[in-house]
């Protein structure tokens, strides 16, 4: 009997009515909140963007992958409608394999968005772990990352047909960077949808060792993975802050310790629970979110961030920002007493 056959059967709730809001990340869901209220921007990306380069993803997938359901991966299918369940998503993506034997998946698309997953992942991953995957994906579609995903594809295609031109190269550039930015906080949020799939912290955080090169967990100690991760937010000098800028400026993804920790902090904060519990956003009131609200809680997450982070330059600039407060403060200090002195220099007078 296998490692999985003797693992008991996990009782999931399914969280009925979920809204993508109540796995969003802050900064993610500020953004998408902002993007959303735009009145017609997403039927002027349809249009624009929609007529081909939709139908060529697709069809290259359809060309050279295998779609999955019933009869081709019966097992992924099968979890993949678990997964879906657990989320209340009633319509299916189409899912695709594809080969390739690194750990990986992505949704893909603008009108219809579907999910991709290597061969690398149903290979090397036990059930729980491919549900994690699955749900990752699945809120990534539900948050409608996909849209905006397949435009940062297709700027990036046209960023590097354009970089003989400087001017449109820059300014290209400086877009791309900024996705890359919200798109490395929507990863974070598509980490907590794919717990919520699975419901197994484990699971989850298996998943990211995997991605970081554990294939064979037991060669792979969980504590010393989070220490691992303490270290890289934590350790070091101003160099490595440096080269940490370097290696995240243009990716898509956080790191895999990084991730770990951000889903251990979202579990130890309570919220993971609370959403188990039932206290959650429901779709039905998604209308009446408050782009103001989301705004501010983007703000105050990263505020927080910057205030809580052990990074040697993060650090460098609290105390930079403190000195420049002191500093102003005394000079206000020094104005307001050098105002009284003549006032009362003027009064004696």
């Amino acid at each position: 009997m296998t490692d999985e056959e003797s693992r008991p059967v996990r009782r999931r709730v399914t969280l009925t009515g979920i809204s993508s809001r109540a796995w969003e990340h802050p900064a993610d869901r500020g953004a998408l909140t902002a993007l959303r209220e735009l009145r017609g921007f997403d039927d002027v990306v349809k249009a624009f963007f929609g007529m081909w380069n939709e139908r060529g993803f697709r069809l290259s997938f359809l060309a050279g992958s295998i779609r999955v359901d019933h009869r081709q991966y019966p097992r992924v299918y099968q979890i993949f409608a678990d997964a879906a369940s657990t989320l209340d998503v009633a319509e299916l993506p189409e899912l695709y394999v594809t080969q390739d034997p690194v750990i990986n998946g992505s949704a893909i698309g603008i009108d219809k968005p579907f999910i991709v997953i290597t061969t690398g992942a149903v290979e090397r991953l036990d059930d729980d772990e491919l549900r994690a995957v699955l749900g990752h994906e699945i809120g990534h579609v539900r948050s409608g990352h996909a849209v905006y995903r397949t435009i940062l594809m297709i700027l990036t295609r046209w960023a590097a047909s354009l970089s003989w031109l400087p001017v449109g190269a820059i300014a290209l550039r400086a877009i791309i960077a900024a996705m890359f930015e919200w798109w490395r906080k929507a990863e974070l949020s598509a980490d907590r949808a794919g717990l919520l799939a699975g419901q197994d912290p484990a699971a989850s955080l298996r998943l990211l060792m995997k991605l970081a090169g554990g294939g064979d967990l037991s060669q792979i100690d969980t504590a010393a993975f989070l220490e691992q991760a303490a270290e890289y937010e934590g350790g070091g000098d101003l160099r490595d802050s440096i080269h940490k800028l370097g290696m995240t400026a243009w990716s898509t993804h956080p790191v895999p310790v990084a991730r770990a920790s951000e889903l251990r902090r979202w579990v130890d904060s309570g919220d993971y629970a609370r959403i188990l519990s039932g206290d959650y956003p429901r779709r039905d009131s998604d209308g009446d979110a408050s782009v103001a609200d989301d705004v501010k809680a983007a703000a105050n997450s990263y505020r927080e961030s910057f205030n809580n982070s052990q990074d040697p330059l993060v650090g460098l600039l609290r105390k930079l920002g403190d000195g420049a407060a002191d500093l102003a403060g005394s000079a206000a200090r020094g104005a307001r007493s050098w105002v009284n002195d003549r006032g009362r220099r003027d009064g004696d007078s």
